[in-house]
């Protein structure tokens, strides 16, 4: 996993990592009961405060991604299937509402989205 900071964000740092491995949870890349890098070396290898690494993980851990073990570290977390859909069913929804967003920009209908829609719905099968 790799995580990238965008110095350039409106968004925390602490958030910008949270939110990446959430989607790395969410979309699978991570499986749980995997372990997470040590707050300490992902705060190394990003060149940022173990604060910021620690508030992340804090912000994940009370999400419900990931569970921390006092003197192992923290993992995926597991078991709750429900949870992991309703953060999939959120961040199709936000992906969603950018993607109307754009199309109002850019003057598409709302036939038209449906339509783009449909044809990606299709190509996946």
């Amino acid at each position: 996993m790799e995580l990238l900071i965008a110095n350039a964000s409106d968004k925390p740092i602490y958030a910008q990592i949270a939110q990446q491995i959430q989607d790395a949870i969410l979309s699978g890349e991570l499986t749980e009961g995997e372990a997470l890098p040590s707050i300490r070396s992902l705060a190394n290898d990003l060149r940022i405060s173990v604060i910021t690494t620690k508030r992340a993980y804090a912000e994940l851990e009370e999400a419900g991604f990931i569970d921390t073990v006092q003197g192992k570290g923290s993992f995926v977390a597991g078991g709750n299937r429900e949870l992991l859909r309703e953060g999939r069913l959120k961040r199709v929804e936000e992906l969603l509402a950018q993607a109307i967003q754009e199309a109002a920009a850019a003057d598409i209908s709302r036939d038209e989205l449906h339509a783009m829609l449909d044809a990606l719905l299709d190509e996946e099968g």
